[in-house]
């Protein structure tokens, strides 16, 4: 049986740079971000369910992410509807592929893992962390959004030091070569134990 590693952290924390330090050491990596593209692209899970409650968010026969938020932006109880259709198709992409990953441990990037109590499935979590401005610095860098935008984002996730409290392993991104490092003592560690086990 492969280890469940939740990995979890705040927009501009070095998340996903951090899942591919794991692949590197030969983990199997499930994105939440990419399963719900692959929902929504054409012929996804998604499309119809999603085509029959909002059939103005199709557009070219997948679901538009520029069509949702203006829907959300009009109809906030839209978004429960949404998340109603979505999350149980992520549970089953998810399901799906720990079923049939090779790899002794497999990480699941999940942003929003606490929030959504997706920690119970793991069998530990890990959470990447930097300092707040450190974390603005980032998210501002990318040229995406705005400084509003990014406070919104952040007033909907869990505090950071919250996340850093629940989780089993805290990786400190200040570095590359500090983050890198501490990713492989992780690796070691949980083969260490399943060797044992």
């Amino acid at each position: 049986m492969s280890f469940a590693l939740g990995l979890t952290g705040s927009i501009g924390m070095g998340k996903s740079t951090t899942a591919q330090m794991f692949v590197d050491e030969g983990c199997a990596l499930w994105d939440a971000d990419a399963a719900v593209h692959r929902l929504y692209a054409p012929g996804g899970a998604a499309v119809e369910p999603m085509r029959a409650a909002f059939p103005e968010a199709i557009e070219d026969g997948a679901v538009s992410r520029a069509a949702l938020k203006r829907i959300i932006s009009q109809d906030p109880a839209a978004l429960k509807t949404i998340e109603a259709i979505v999350h149980p198709l992520v549970a089953q992409d998810r399901a799906a592929f720990r079923a049939n990953a090779k790899a002794d441990i497999i990480v699941f990037d999940i942003p929003l893992l606490f929030e959504t109590g997706g920690d119970a499935a793991m069998d530990a979590v890990a959470c990447v962390t930097v300092p707040p401005e450190v974390q603005k610095e980032r998210v501002m860098a990318r040229g995406t959004m705005t400084e509003e935008q990014f406070e919104q984002i952040r007033a909907k996730q869990m505090p950071n030091a919250g996340k850093c409290a629940r989780a089993d392993f805290v990786i400190e991104t200040d570095t590359l070569d500090h983050a890198r490092q501490q990713v492989q003592d992780i690796v070691r560690q949980i083969r260490a134990g399943l060797a044992d086990a």
